[in-house]
């Protein structure tokens, strides 16, 4: 089912205040990270103040593009009542926090996340957990590179601290003018929400459903011990809940939650098989395996990506690995501290 969105930009990223339904809109921010171009806020009016679900990147030139977007909307940063957070990636959260100290805007998040924002130490590095799962998964070297990464500028003094509350999974926020429904949709992060407008069949949908990419699984301070099969089963409980337009963090406004997370269905299935026939065909090591499979669209190598989607595109197969495990298609066994897979006879 196709729902009909009001009239957007060519390209997604344009600044601006566009419409997406009555009373909401979304507002794209930049980023300092290129390959993402952008994030999308969504801005809902609101009698009592306005609620704005996620927040961008703690930097000037978000803080100046949140701010145009909503002078447009004859408001201000102050008018902001209260961010509905999806979940605690920075480019989601961190401006909530700096906006908050300035203005005491409240800020809420799933409470899942509460394990990552508590572990959070920038002086352990930034992915201290995925170079012990990379060492685990057979790639070394890899995990040198990623604990040699340095701190970078964009990733200084970003605010990274607890929330004012917490969103609960089956809560409902009553506006007034609109209901929003929270679902814990764990995955991409294990305390990621969505948010679910039924009344006017929108999906407030974070990374949990984008519609050019497909998200990236566990990557936190402490991710959970199986993320793609909790993202899986995320999947299906949006997928079985009644049509919405998707409204996602990154990318245009699509008409249909469900068609895309079709997609996103059927790109997982097709990875599950090509991962389990590099095992067959004897690569042991999630590393092993990634090295032998294409990436991104343009099906690149895995040595011909950087060092950051090295390390998602190694953590994704053992991902995808630890599910074909738990399916009874293959065994695991730990030796020298590396885990190795075979098929189950």
């Amino acid at each position: 089912m196709a729902i009909p969105a009001l009239e957007q930009p060519a390209d997604w990223t344009e600044p601006g205040a566009h419409p997406v339904a009555p009373g909401v809109h979304r507002i794209p921010l930049p980023l300092p990270v290129p390959s993402l171009h952008a994030v999308n806020v969504y801005v809902i009016e609101d009698p009592e103040g306005l609620v704005v679900v996620d927040a961008g990147w703690a930097m000037p030139d978000a803080r100046r593009s949140l701010e145009g977007a909503l002078r447009l909307l004859g408001h201000r940063l102050d008018d902001v009542a209260q961010f509905l957070v999806t979940h605690a990636h920075w480019d989601h959260y961190s401006q909530a926090l700096a906006l908050r100290r300035e203005f005491g805007t409240r800020v809420r998040i799933g409470r899942g996340e509460r394990h990552s924002l508590e572990a959070f130490d920038i002086r352990k590095g930034l992915h201290p957990r995925q170079v012990e799962l990379l060492r685990r998964c057979g790639a070394s070297a890899l995990a040198d590179e990623v604990a040699a990464m340095g701190v970078r500028a964009r990733e200084r003094d970003v605010p990274h601290t607890l929330p004012d509350a917490w969103l609960d999974d089956g809560e409902r926020i009553e506006l007034a003018r609109r209901g929003l429904d929270v679902f814990h949709t764990p995955g991409h992060t294990r305390g990621h929400v969505v948010l679910r407008d039924a009344a006017a069949g929108l999906l407030f949908s974070g990374d949990h459903v984008l519609p050019h990419i497909t998200p990236s699984i566990g990557l936190e301070t402490e991710p959970e011990p199986k993320p793609l099969r909790s993202y899986l089963a995320s999947l299906r409980l949006v997928r079985d809940m009644p049509d919405t337009l998707l409204l996602p963090a990154h990318g245009p406004v699509a008409p249909s939650t469900h068609a895309r997370i079709d997609e996103l269905l059927r790109h997982h299935e097709e990875r599950l098989d090509a991962a389990a026939r590099q095992v067959r065909a004897g690569r042991s090591t999630a590393f092993e395996v990634a090295a032998a499979m294409p990436w991104t669209r343009r099906r690149r190598r895995l040595d011909e990506l950087d060092v950051f989607s090295r390390m998602l595109a190694v953590l994704e197969i053992d991902a995808h690995l630890d599910v074909l495990t738990d399916q009874g298609v293959l065994e695991a066994a730990e030796h020298d501290g590396v885990r190795r897979y075979a098929p189950r006879p």
